[in-house]
């Protein structure tokens, strides 16, 4: 047989047949288990340090095929144990969890793992993150065969929700092959969201190129779990040098039972390549990293500078598009905001906590509201202002409905007796827990408040998919395992009026360089001798040293500046009714209202002052 050659990694079609370069350090010989209408094994037969390569005669584009590896059962290798390549480009059925799959059972696991297919080679923003098959499952507005699909997401309907709502791009949640965890099963759930992967490369489906696309990427575990997980791929490569050893046994700074060893040299190749293909193939705008923390460490911790980031700056595609970090781990010295390159976003769930704060009505809470919307200097220094990437939810915790709805997360149908998900939420519930036609005027004031805070705040926002229309989860704030109506967007019950208020917000930070402009606040005089940031009392007064030391403090009127451009956002979190006197207009102009949480039919109006509703929830001062 052909030897073939040492690249590219994986399973690749070429005329006459296909290439295959397998990695497995510790190795004794790696077989090919080819699928047509029986199973036929054949060992590659070239060998250069621990890649194993061959030219295979005949496999045609499209054949489904795996992996087995011969040697020690102590290293995991186990040629009874079909092993998915992890280079793989596309899978033919789900993952299912079967006992053939763990080491202890001495079964052939082939019937129970997906086959890849054998692949040809080829040559002002604001977020919008959202789950592709919930995205799009109930839509009555697009063909039932496809809802919950890539189709549906470049579909007519899709395309001119988005477009008219104004964001670019959306953020999806994982799209690569994942496995379901062992648990699930007995409960009739499945993982929802995918961040438990085992194929980095495979798509679900196919991707659409109607949006530009961030893509959630999960680098830092697999699905194989922890010691007593499912052998199903890398784990039968070669477990020492592919995953974190701590303490005799996995390192888990992830909380999924293993963390990848992304600064060994066939892990790294495969997380680049894994990025590179999606961002290449799939023609992807950029990359969203899970836990990027993992993705950093190194023996003594995590290591701005390791070989993994170092590579991704370094790399001709990965460095010219936007990489977005979620800035933690459950390790040590896991948080980590701040730490990653300029340039890179960063998932700021300081501005998260801090708006949530003030919008309860904490005492204290008006200091640290304002570093937030003045780009989380505090964190981020001088870094560009659209580093940071501001949210007030996300798909992990409450969405927006339920967390002004509730102060306790309702998990039960997670089947973990309401243990899982977060216990401290920052959330209120106005009195009443859960549902409430009497409050709902009151919630609705908060959600536009809170929408608000987000579109004026100096960073890049944030939304997550649905909280534009109402969508609620139940009070649910981890519903990973809901495939179900409980997590869908609920296209049918969407809050007209609160999607087009969002859409006027979306809008006016489009069209305002004072909202959107890149620098960061720094209150200093630019052009005109105006400065980019001025905070003012309702009285048009400036603010004082006792008015930022009032721990009692719930208003303040930040004035900005940018190419010409001026904008007043008022934030007044008091129970009380008051009065906002506008600053003198200059000369030709006049202020009028973009938007007005207590009342948003008010748009283009002209005023000279403005009466400032009270604030829909005044909480006990915490």
């Amino acid at each position: 047989m052909d030897e073939g050659d040492l690249r590219p990694f994986g399973v690749h079609a070429v005329t006459g047949g296909a290439t295959a370069a397998i990695p497995a350090p510790g190795a004794e010989g790696i077989d090919s288990c080819i699928f047509d209408d029986r199973e036929t094994r054949c060992r590659l037969s070239g060998r250069t340090g621990n890649v194993f390569h061959a030219y295979l005669p005949g496999l045609a584009e499209g054949t489904h095929y795996g992996l087995g590896a011969h040697g020690s059962r102590v290293l995991r290798l186990n040629p009874r144990k079909l092993l998915l390549d992890p280079w793989a480009r596309e899978i033919n059925r789900p993952f299912t969890i079967n006992a053939a799959l763990f080491d202890d059972d001495p079964a052939d696991s082939a019937p129970f793992v997906p086959a890849p297919r054998s692949a040809a080679r080829k040559g002002a923003v604001s977020v919008y993150e959202l789950h592709v098959r919930g995205f799009s499952r109930h839509n009555p507005e697009i063909p039932d065969r496809i809802r919950g699909t890539f189709a549906a997401l470049g579909h007519p309907a899709s395309m001119a929700y988005l477009r008219g709502l104004g964001v670019t791009p959306v953020e999806i949640m994982p799209a690569a092959a994942w496995a379901d965890e062992q648990h699930l099963g007995p409960l009739r759930l499945t993982n929802y969201w995918g961040y438990n992967p085992i194929g980095w490369l495979a798509p679900v489906a196919a991707l659409s190129e109607a949006v530009d696309v961030i893509l959630d990427v999960v680098l830092n575990h697999s699905a194989e779990g922890g010691p007593s997980g499912p052998t199903l791929s890398l784990r039968g490569l070669h477990d020492a040098s592919l995953y974190r050893a701590q303490d005799g046994g996995y390192a888990n700074e992830t909380g999924y039972g293993n963390s990848r060893a992304l600064d060994s040299p066939f892990a790294l190749h495969l997380a680049i390549d894994a990025m590179r293909h999606w961002l290449d193939q799939a023609g992807l705008a950029g990359l969203r990293l899970d836990l990027a923390t993992t993705l950093g460490r190194r023996a003594m911790g995590f290591d701005p500078d390791a070989p993994l980031l170092q590579a991704i700056r370094q790399d001709p595609l990965l460095s010219q598009c936007w990489i977005i970090a979620e800035p933690r781990d459950v390790g040590p010295g896991g948080y980590q905001l701040g730490a990653f390159p300029p340039g890179w976003g960063e998932w700021n769930d300081r501005f998260r906590d801090d708006v949530r704060r003030f919008w309860r009505g904490d005492a204290g809470s008006l200091n640290a509201m304002v570093t937030r919307l003045t780009g989380s200097r505090d964190v981020f220094g001088t870094r560009p202002a659209t580093d940071p990437v501001n949210f007030i939810t996300a798909h992990d915790g409450f969405i927006l409905a339920a967390l002004v709805s509730h102060e306790h997360k309702h998990n039960e149908a997670d089947g973990e007796d309401n243990r899982d998900g977060a216990d401290c939420n920052l959330s209120w519930s106005h009195g009443v827990e859960g549902p409430s036609d009497a409050l709902r005027g009151r919630r609705i004031s908060d959600v536009r408040a809170l929408l608000a805070t987000l579109l004026a705040a100096r960073g890049t926002p944030m939304l997550s998919m649905g909280d534009e229309a109402g969508r609620s989860q139940q009070g649910n704030n981890n519903a990973w395992c809901q495939d179900n109506a409980l997590s869908w967007f609920d296209w049918l019950g969407a809050d007209a009026e609160l999607t087009a208020f969002t859409t006027r917000l979306i809008a006016a930070r489009s069209a305002h360089p004072a909202l959107h402009a890149p620098a960061p606040l720094l209150g200093l005089a630019h052009e005109s001798d105006e400065a980019d940031v001025r905070w003012l009392r309702l009285d048009a007064s400036p603010m004082a040293e006792a008015d930022w030391n009032d721990r009692a403090g719930r208003s303040v009127v930040m004035l900005l500046h940018a190419f010409g451009d001026r904008v007043l956002v008022a934030l007044h979190g008091d129970c009380t009714e008051a009065r906002l006197r506008l600053p003198q207009a200059r000369a030709g102009h006049r202020w009028r209202i973009l938007a007005d949480t207590a009342d948003p039919a008010r748009c283009s109006i002209a005023v000279e002052e403005v009466r400032l509703a009270p604030a829909p929830f005044c909480g006990v001062p915490r």
